[in-house]
């Protein structure tokens, strides 16, 4: 990949080209009322420490908030739908996995949401059930339950997903289309009156364009100061093991989210388990330094005890994430900064990123081309609630 980018101007420049900036680039470029040239930069082409391929690669439509049920139903269809959305025969059919999410609750303030979000999600066309601690054992007896009080659990459209691969023809075919990456940095933004008219790259060029993307994932915040844009959206690590047991449950298990903050599912004839750390910190973008006693010392034990066969978990490997964490409300930012209209916010997914990929990149490509969202409102993401301070809560975070 090259570093010069081909031309001086373009329609759009796009600040990042991993899952959310590929997926704009390719939205736009396939719209027939595009006629523009689209730049993205990219820092580093190999995407070893992207969240896109560190991510777990799962989709839910289990969240509290209204707008993210309806942004992962639209995901759920372009999955099932990802050939004929390619428009190539060569394209793969990704199949979802859906073997559901399991929330548990061990209190009635919890069991509450549940049932709460239950409803919403029934009323939008999720599969969501509300199961009692009976109910969860007659299904999965290895779970231990004499602490529950119920489970939340869809089995329909919930689960993994060969996100490498549509991240890979995201990338693929908006090339084809005429979409140029480079490898590069924005080291600089150039506003006149109110609007961005150009980007200085760390090389040293300087690009002319009318539109600008800020899809930099946990870099975003950066970007955004150059604007002069505050952006609560900062680097937060999250661990991941995947490990082997000798006793396997007998059948899938769902992906399970425990109260104490662990979380495991299955990945092939492996477990892959996740957590929180405490405290839950700001880190440096490149700090992606296993931490190994939080396996031993907390993330294990706490499965053990709920899964019992997971005593005998042996660890098969391990590595480091990073959310580009919205410390407001931990949903996505998205759409204009009222001062800076043509800059474009495409930020703070807190691991929702790959799900919530397909809806967002086509809505920020309607608002390129039409200046709004068309085919799904996706206003209560948008920065408005940032700048009043007002989150839009989401009850259901893993």
């Amino acid at each position: 990949m090259s570093a010069t980018p081909q031309h001086a101007s373009y329609d759009v420049v796009i600040i990042g080209g991993a899952m959310i900036g590929s997926s704009v680039a390719w939205w736009l470029s396939r719209d027939p009322e595009f006629k523009g040239r689209i730049l993205v930069v990219e820092r580093d082409p190999t995407y070893a420490q992207a969240a896109s391929t560190l991510s777990h690669s799962s989709i839910r439509q289990q969240f509290g908030s209204e707008v993210n049920v309806l942004v992962s139903r639209f995901a759920a269809e372009f999955i099932h739908d990802f050939r004929d959305w390619m428009e190539d025969a060569e394209a793969p059919t990704i199949r979802l996995q859906s073997f559901g999410y399991l929330y548990l609750a061990t209190d009635e303030g919890f069991a509450a949401v549940l049932r709460d979000n239950a409803a919403m999600q029934n009323r939008l066309g999720a599969a969501t059930r509300i199961l009692t601690p009976e109910e969860i054992k007659a299904e999965w007896p290895w779970i231990e339950v004499d602490d529950l009080v119920c489970g939340s659990h869809n089995p329909v459209d919930e689960g993994y997903f060969d996100g490498a691969s549509v991240f890979d023809w995201f990338r693929r075919k908006a090339r084809q289309r005429g979409v140029e990456y480079v490898q590069n940095e924005v080291a600089d933004l150039r506003i006149v009156n109110g609007r961005v008219i150009g980007v200085r790259l760390a090389s040293g060029e300087e690009i002319a364009c009318d539109w600008v993307v800020n899809a930099a994932g946990t870099r975003a915040s950066r970007i955004a100061a150059m604007a002069g844009l505050p952006l609560p959206v900062e680097p937060r690590k999250r661990y991941s093991v995947l490990f082997s047991t000798p006793e396997p449950p007998t059948r899938d298990i769902p992906l399970t989210i425990d109260p104490a903050g662990v979380h495991v599912l299955p990945s092939g004839s492996n477990y892959l388990a996740g957590c929180v750390p405490d405290p839950d910190v700001a880190a440096d973008p490149d700090d992606f330094v296993m931490d190994h006693a939080l396996w031993e010392d907390f993330m294990w034990p706490a499965l053990a005890t709920r899964i019992p066969t997971f005593e005998r978990a042996r660890v098969v490997s391990t590595w480091v994430g990073q959310y580009d964490y919205n410390m407001l409300d931990q949903n996505a930012i998205l759409g204009p900064a009222p001062e800076l209209p043509n800059f474009l916010f495409a930020n703070g997914f807190s691991g929702h990123g790959f799900q919530q990929a397909p809806a967002v990149g086509r809505g920020l490509a309607e608002w390129i081309l039409h200046g709004g969202w068309r085919s799904l409102d996706l206003s209560p993401l948008g920065t408005d609630r940032v700048l009043r301070g007002e989150p839009l809560r989401e009850r259901a975070i893993i």
